[in-house]
């Protein structure tokens, strides 16, 4: 398994910073390589993208921890990955937003490419391009709003639970959901 550890500042509250990392569909417009994120569900992403040439497809896990602090996954099959980011305000209107990811390289050419550094790069260059296209934005295009409750029962209504905004009686209890 490789590792990778980097951190960017954005000059965006923390809050902000969270909600437009959940907008998980939007992932192709700064991250390289990457054609395609679908939401399965309330915990589960469907990836596509090109990695060391060739096309890769991947299910992984979402686990945020609840709103505006961390956010972890581990995929299901496919390309393996799983990590961390991390979002720490620095003040009121700026942010470090770290990823720590593991990865295990599938060939040789992946195993070349991590040993040089290019994945490291990639996760580099999309922290900087999320850089740009959020503070030229300065506002999030959506916002995920609930929480996952480790330790619930196993049925997904007991695990979620909503954290703010609508009624009960328009969004049901314990649900959790993606506004935009």
């Amino acid at each position: 398994m490789a590792r990778i550890d980097k951190s960017i500042e954005v000059e965006v509250p923390v809050q902000t910073a969270y909600n437009q990392w959940t907008q998980f569909e939007e992932f192709p417009r700064f991250m390289e390589g990457i054609h395609e994120v679908q939401q399965l569900g309330d915990e589960r992403l469907f990836w596509a993208a090109e990695l060391s040439g060739q096309r890769k497809e991947w299910v992984c896990a979402d686990h945020p921890s609840g709103p505006g602090r961390v956010l972890a996954w581990e995929s299901e099959g496919g390309a393996m990955n799983g990590g961390t980011i991390v979002f720490h305000p620095k003040d009121a209107a700026k942010t470090e937003i770290e990823v720590h990811m593991d990865y295990e390289p599938e060939d040789f050419k992946e195993q070349i490419g991590g040993a040089l550094g290019f994945v490291s790069r990639r996760v580099e260059g999309d922290l900087k391009r999320f850089k740009e296209f959020i503070e030229e934005r300065g506002s999030e295009t959506g916002a995920w709003r609930g929480e996952i409750i480790h330790g619930a029962p196993g049925d997904e209504s007991s695990q979620l639970r909503r954290s703010s905004g609508a009624s009960d009686a328009e969004h049901g209890e314990g649900e959790m959901r993606k506004t935009s």
